[in-house]
């Protein structure tokens, strides 16, 4: 298939699939933007636009380490997943031990606190956290947030994990002084409800994607039984749901953006308090069939990605057009917006040329060609 990218950022397409079999074909397009320095100042194109991800990426080993990015070909989603992969910093360059951090994109928000270095304390009196470590800059994740695997019993069938977050730190089932002393504590914590038990139940702080087999995603995967081994597999189980294509948490799922939202990120920046406005940027798409009439809509803005340590964001859209029957029945897609010429050109079958120096530069190829 031809795809024609008349934006300047990252397109690309992939086909995807419905849980009865039926075809689908995606196309994507994302734009890496500087995050704006100075107040006021407008997010510009990023002269390195970061490649669409083909498979997901990890802070270390696949499965014992927290999401950090996702496939961008989810067939389809439903909201607008707003991630973000940072770190917390302390006002002014001070050292602290405790510091809020928040993220504001239009009407939207969620704010919790980020700690230095801490453990679980097995006293006389019981257990409790020590007290954070100063820092000046922490970064935050998953990782690092409430959760984690309590395996320390020999008796396997005892190993308990925190769902909601299995890769995080601080949980512990069994309270055993050997187990549980001197272990690291969460570096997040919500703003309301500080983290003060070993076996409490906490909401695992952080902003980035969630697993896809944690707690609040995996019920949307369908069911995986012998029934579906028999009848179903390779395709999706009927119970599948498109919520489970959405990386972020439900906190972090919105009403899909239109640009023009404003963002503002709390202590996520040496300065303290960053603000800017998204761009708004309409991205059309056409499909054109061998057979058929082109198919027009407008890609929506499905995946907004800030990384403030690395000063950029990342926008996505996504267009999904369900198949007749595959995919091969559409051999050219347009993303973005061409010329007048450019659409009289195809309407004539011609080649279109957007100069007359690029058609000389054409017509001396062809006889250069001819002549060898």
């Amino acid at each position: 298939m031809d795809l024609i990218n008349a934006t300047n950022m990252i397109a690309g397409y992939t086909m995807g699939m419905e849980p009865s079999g039926r075809e689908l074909l995606v196309v994507v397009v994302k734009g890496t933007f500087h995050i704006p320095t100075k107040l006021g100042e407008a997010p510009r194109l990023h002269e390195q636009q970061v490649p669409l991800i083909m498979a997901d990426t990890f802070t270390g080993e696949p499965g014992y380490s927290a999401p950090y990015s996702e496939i961008d070909f989810a067939p389809r989603k439903l909201k607008c997943d707003i991630l973000l992969q940072g770190s917390a910093y302390a006002p002014q360059g001070r050292p602290i031990e405790r510091v809020p951090v928040g993220l504001r994109v239009g009407a939207w928000q969620k704010s919790f606190a980020v700690c230095g270095k801490r453990s679980w304390d097995c006293g006389l009196t019981g257990i409790r956290a020590t007290s954070p470590e100063p820092f000046v800059t922490q970064t935050f994740s998953y990782d690092v947030a409430f959760g984690g695997v309590d395996n320390y019993p020999e008796d396997p069938a005892m190993h308990v994990a925190f769902m909601p977050n299995p890769i995080g730190c601080g949980f512990h089932k069994h309270l055993k002084k050997e187990w549980v002393d001197g272990t690291p504590l969460p570096h997040t914590e919500a703003l309301n409800q500080p983290v003060d038990e070993p076996d409490g139940d906490y909401a695992s702080m952080a902003l980035g994607p969630i697993g896809r087999g944690w707690a609040s995603r995996l019920p949307y995967a369908g069911t995986y039984d012998q029934n579906w081994i028999d009848n179903t597999f390779p395709f999706l189980p009927a119970d599948f749901k498109d919520e489970y294509y959405q990386a972020a948490p439900l906190d972090q799922q919105v009403p899909f953006l239109r640009g023009g939202e404003e963002v503002v990120l709390g202590n996520l920046t040496s300065q303290g308090r960053t603000g800017f406005v998204l761009p708004t940027i309409a991205v059309p798409v056409v499909f054109f069939p061998k057979k058929g009439e082109r198919v027009e809509m407008q890609a929506q803005m499905d995946t907004l990605v800030l990384e403030p340590d690395k000063n950029l964001f990342t926008m996505t859209w996504r267009a999904c057009l369900p198949l007749k029957k595959n995919m091969f029945e559409i051999p050219q897609v347009l993303v973005g917006k061409m010329s007048r010429g450019w659409w009289r050109a195809r309407e004539l079958g011609k080649t279109y040329y957007p100069s007359l120096a690029q058609l000389a530069m054409e017509k001396k190829a062809e006889t250069e060609e001819e002549a060898e």
